[in-house]
């Protein structure tokens, strides 16, 4: 992954965990569908891929390659034991 698309990805993912009351609130907001921590790590990875395919055409100007997803894929997989302690 590029260089500042990847600091834009730790970035990204200390915005989640620095807001985690955000990711509470929508816990709340949807317990009725379900409270589960897969739930919620979905809430989370869906805001960090957003920001992943967003970068990537800010910075690159492109959509992201195949290749570059799956080294977003690897981050994440990377970053999962931080993201579940979110809740």
């Amino acid at each position: 992954m590029d260089e500042i698309l990847l600091k834009k990805m730790e970035q990204k993912i200390q915005d989640v965990i620095s807001n985690k009351d955000e990711i509470k609130q929508l816990l709340q907001l949807f317990s009725n569908i379900d409270n589960s921590k897969s739930f919620v790590l979905g809430i989370v990875v869906g805001r960090i891929y957003n920001g992943f395919y967003y970068q990537s055409k800010r910075i690159l100007n492109r959509e992201p390659t195949k290749q570059e997803f799956e080294e977003f894929l690897e981050f994440v997989k990377n970053k999962k034991s931080a993201l579940e302690d979110l809740w």
